[in-house]
């Protein structure tokens, strides 16, 4: 397989052309895409909106998908073709939907499948929509965890004094409290998202340290978030 122009990179992994359909996910750290695939195909026989999987040659840190036409969401919004309260809105009904999935493995009724990384730089919006990608930290369990998860990776921007997009983040985070309803989990569920994301070996020691402030919000917004649900 002949690999073309390197699309993008992100944290633990590089994107790169292979032809007008497909692309190459490698990771550049040891993780085993192939647990990733088998993810991406479960939940894409539920109908979630998912990139289509092609069969690989490659090692096992690589994952071939379909070629997405179309920004981020989070470029989309920096673009101002998308408004922060469209982007909350969106990212609460795509965590909805994902959790009306039941788990594959897990025998807790309870659980579902959670994305864990759900924030908008994972989705895609293309001709059908939004696209949710990168399910490498996926697992299964209770889905107020991973509707925390979310509030906390956008919080931790909300928070940053230094960051220009602080107040367009705050913004997103209302909208996707509000959106979540009684889904959120204020309790255990976000305890659980801010350890989560303190463990993140990708994360710097300055967004690790916006953690309590970011919990510290989310929890502030909680009668807001209640009130319009």
């Amino acid at each position: 397989m002949e690999i073309g122009e390197l699309l993008g990179s992100g944290r633990t992994a590089d994107v790169y052309a292979i032809d007008g359909e497909r692309v190459l996910r490698r990771y550049r750290i040891g993780i085993d895409a192939r647990r990733e695939a088998a993810v991406i195909a479960y939940v894409a026989e539920h109908g979630f909106p998912v990139p289509d999987l092609y069969p690989g040659a490659g090692p096992a840190t690589d994952l071939v998908m379909g070629r997405l036409t179309g920004p981020t969401m989070l470029r989309a919004l920096v673009d101002g073709g998308i408004t922060p309260e469209e982007v909350g809105t969106v990212l609460a009904r795509l965590l909805l939907r994902l959790h009306e999935i039941p788990a594959k493995a897990s025998e807790d009724p309870g659980d579902r499948v959670l994305h864990l990384d759900l924030h908008p730089d994972n989705v895609m919006l293309t001709h059908r929509g939004p696209v949710v990608i990168d399910w490498c930290n996926s697992q299964e369990g209770p889905p107020g965890a991973d509707c925390a998860m979310s509030a906390v990776i956008i919080a931790q921007v909300a928070v940053d004094e230094d960051n220009e997009f602080a107040g367009t983040a705050r913004a997103v985070l209302v909208a996707l409290l509000a959106g979540l309803g009684g889904a959120m989990d204020f309790g255990e569920g976000l305890e659980q998202a801010r350890a989560g994301r303190g463990a993140n070996p990708t994360l710097s020691e300055r967004e690790v340290s916006l953690l309590d402030d970011a919990v510290r919000l989310i929890r502030d917004l909680r009668a807001p978030a209640r009130s319009s649900g």
